[in-house]
């Protein structure tokens, strides 16, 4: 274990910004873990996920006064383009682009979740990694 990285893993992490909402949405559509939680009152928490090895951290609801809400867009593998795909659109995100295979040997899908943050979901389906 590392102990200079918080959990251990994830020198570098994506740090995304949304409603209460967006854990709950990502925690589904990812199969995430719940690695942390620190509630500030009803209307806003810090929240960190594990997603197959990978470390996220959610600042949602309220953010303190002075901050203001930010965008990202993510790129992440997934085991299932369409499971995955489907999911989140059946949780109430906006499609972007529909699963399609794409000429550099993946299948890849986007939309944008319940904060408006882009995430590009791909599965490599080619015989070895170049």
């Amino acid at each position: 274990m590392t102990t200079h990285i918080r959990h251990g893993i994830g020198n570098l992490r994506p740090y995304i910004h949304g409603p209460l909402s967006l854990i709950e949405f990502i925690t589904q559509v990812f199969n995430a873990i719940e690695l942390e939680r620190h509630v500030f009152g009803s209307e806003s928490c810090h929240v960190e996920l594990n997603i197959d090895g990978s470390v996220l951290v959610i600042e949602a609801g309220q953010l303190p006064e002075g901050a203001e809400g930010w965008l990202n867009s993510l790129y992440i593998y997934v085991p299932d383009v369409n499971a995955t795909y489907q999911t989140a659109i059946k949780l109430g995100a906006e499609s972007i682009a529909e699963p399609e295979d794409k000429p550099y040997q993946e299948r890849q899908a986007a939309f944008k979740d319940l904060g408006g943050n882009t995430w590009w979901i791909s599965t490599y389906f080619g015989s070895e990694n170049p």
